[in-house]
C-alpha cells in the first residue's frame, strides 16, 4: 500500500429469507436503497469510484454494479465496476477499491453487493438456446421448418441454476461436511458454534448493535434469522442434510441459510474520510491476503487458513496480537476446522508454508456479534456485511487494536484483511 486505506463502516439490508420480506426485489432492486443510503450519508465532496458484485448470474443484467449505480440514481459520472468472486465478492471490491485508492486515483470509494436467492432464473441449455437462436435468425418459412426437424429433443429442457461447484459437481455443504469428517469435527460442537452465534447475534440486537448498520426496506427493520429461542436440545432434533448416513453432521440449523439482502462499505484516504460523517466507524487495513487452494487433494473451503498465517508473518503478528477474529461461517464445521488447521503448528509449516511460533486462536475473540449461520449469508453482500461489523467492533476498542477479517469461498479461494485502529 503506498498510500494509507481506511475502511468505514456501511449500511446493509436487513438479512431474509427466500420468499421472505425482500422477495420483491431482485439483486439490483436490493442495491440501489443501499447505495442510495450510502450516498444520503455524504457531507462533502464527491464519491470516487465504486466496485460491487453478485454471484448468481441473471439475464436481467450484463454489469450488475453499473447497472444498480444508474437505477440509484447516482451521479452517473463515477466510474463502477462489477466484481465476482464467490463468497469473497464485496470483500475482494473492497480491496480492489483499496488498491485503486493507494495508488492516488482518488479518495472515497463504496465496495459492496447483493444477492437474490428467491429470483434465481431458469435457462434454457446450451444445445436449446442455440437452436432458439438459429430459428429467430431464420430469414425464411423453409429455413425454419427444416430447423424445426432440426430441435434437440435430448437437450430440450429447462436449466436450474444449481449451488454447486462446476468442477466438482458437489455443493459447498457436501464438500465442507467431506472436510469436517476429515478432520474429525464432530455434530455436537457444530451444534454449539451455531448456538452461540444466535446467542450472540440477538444479544447484539437487543442492545442495538446493528441498528446503525441496518437500513429498513420494504417494512424490514432487522434480520430474520437470529434465533432467541434455539437451543442445543433442538438443533440436535435437525437431521444431516450433506450425507445423510450416520457420519453426517452438517444440518440446517449449523448450516448458514439461502439469503436474500445487499450491503455496502466505505473504502477511503484521509482525505476520503473527511467526506462521510466523522462517527463513522473505521479502521485501517494494513494489509490483506487472498488465497487458492487445490480442491482436489484440499478442503474447498481451506483457503483461509493459507491466507491467515502468510498474512501474519509478514506482519510480525500471532494470533494473540489479534484483538478481533470475524470469520465468515458458511457452515460451523467449517469455522472449526479452519480453527483447527490454524491451530496445529505442522500443519502451518507444511502446508501454509509459515514456520513461525503463532500460538492458538483465541475462542473468545471469534465472531462477538454472531456470524452468517445465524445472521444469513447472501454471497454478494457478506464481504460488506462481515467487514462493517468487525469495524464497528474494532473501532470501539483501544489504539492499535486489530482485527483478522476473513471469508472462505466456492471454487477453493478465500479472503483475509488485517485491519487496525
Amino acid at each position: 500500500m503506498t498510500k494509507q486505506v481506511w475502511l468505514a463502516a456501511g449500511v446493509r439490508t436487513p438479512f431474509t429469507r427466500v420468499d421472505g420480506g425482500l422477495k420483491g426485489r431482485d439483486a439490483i432492486g436490493l442495491g440501489v436503497p443501499v447505495l442510495q443510503a450510502m450516498a444520503a450519508k455524504l457531507v462533502s465532496g464527491k464519491i470516487d469510484s465504486a466496485a460491487w458484485g453478485s454471484v448468481i448470474p441473471s439475464l436481467e443484467y450484463a454489469n450488475l454494479a453499473r447497472e444498480t449505480w444508474l437505477d440509484a440514481k447516482i451521479d452517473p459520472t463515477v466510474p463502477t465496476s462489477t466484481v465476482i468472486m464467490q463468497c469473497s465478492t464485496s470483500m475482494m471490491a473492497a480491496f480492489d477499491q483499496a488498491s485503486i485508492l493507494a495508488r492516488g486515483v482518488g479518495d472515497l470509494a463504496i465496495a459492496g453487493g447483493a444477492e437474490s436467492m428467491t429470483h434465481v432464473q431458469l435457462g434454457l441449455t446450451q444445445p436449446l438456446s442455440d437452436w432458439v437462436r438459429r430459428v429467430g435468425q431464420a430469414k425464411s418459412f423453409g429455413q425454419r421448418a427444416k430447423l424445426v426437424s432440426e430441435l434437440p429433443f435430448g437437450s430440450a429442457k429447462l436449466h436450474l441454476q444449481s449451488i454447486k461447484n462446476r468442477s466438482t459437481g458437489k455443493s459447498m455443504g457436501e464438500h465442507s461436511e467431506e472436510t469436517a469428517q476429515e478432520w474429525g469435527i464432530g455434530r455436537e460442537e457444530q451444534d454449539q458454534l451455531a448456538l452461540q452465534g444466535h446467542q450472540r447475534a440477538v444479544a447484539a440486537q437487543e442492545r442495538g448493535f446493528f441498528d446503525d448498520l441496518l437500513i429498513p426496506v420494504d417494512g424490514v427493520t432487522k434480520d430474520a434469522f437470529p434465533r432467541k429461542d434455539s437451543s442445543l436440545a433442538a438443533l440436535a432434533k435437525l437431521r444431516p442434510v450433506f450425507d445423510r448416513s450416520a457420519k453426517g453432521t452438517a444440518t440446517a440449523g449449523n448450516s448458514s441459510p439461502l439469503t436474500d439482502g445487499a450491503g455496502a462499505l466505505w473504502v477511503a484516504t484521509d482525505v476520503g474520510l473527511e467526506r462521510i460523517p466523522a462517527s463513522t466507524p473505521r479502521a485501517v487495513l494494513v494489509d490483506f491476503q487472498d488465497a487458492a487452494v487445490d480442491i482436489w487433494t484440499e478442503g474447498l473451503l481451506m483457503a483461509p487458513v493459507y491466507a491467515i498465517p502468510r498474512l501474519l508473518a509478514r506482519n510480525g503478528l500471532t494470533y494473540d496480537d489479534i484483538a478481533l477474529w470475524e470469520i465468515h461461517e458458511a457452515f460451523s464445521g467449517q469455522v472449526l476446522y479452519q480453527l483447527k488447521a490454524l491451530d496445529t503448528p505442522e500443519w502451518v509449516r507444511d502446508k501454509a508454508k509459515v514456520d513461525a511460533p503463532l500460538g492458538k486462536v483465541p475462542r473468545e475473540r471469534l465472531n462477538p456479534n454472531g456470524g452468517s449461520v445465524a445472521l444469513g449469508h447472501p454471497f454478494g453482500a457478506t464481504g460488506a456485511r462481515i467487514l462493517s461489523q468487525a469495524i464497528k467492533e474494532l473501532a470501539a476498542m483501544p489504539a492499535g487494536s486489530r482485527a483478522i477479517v476473513s471469508i472462505c469461498a466456492d471454487g477453493g479461494v478465500g479472503t483475509v484483511a488485517l485491519l487496525q485502529t
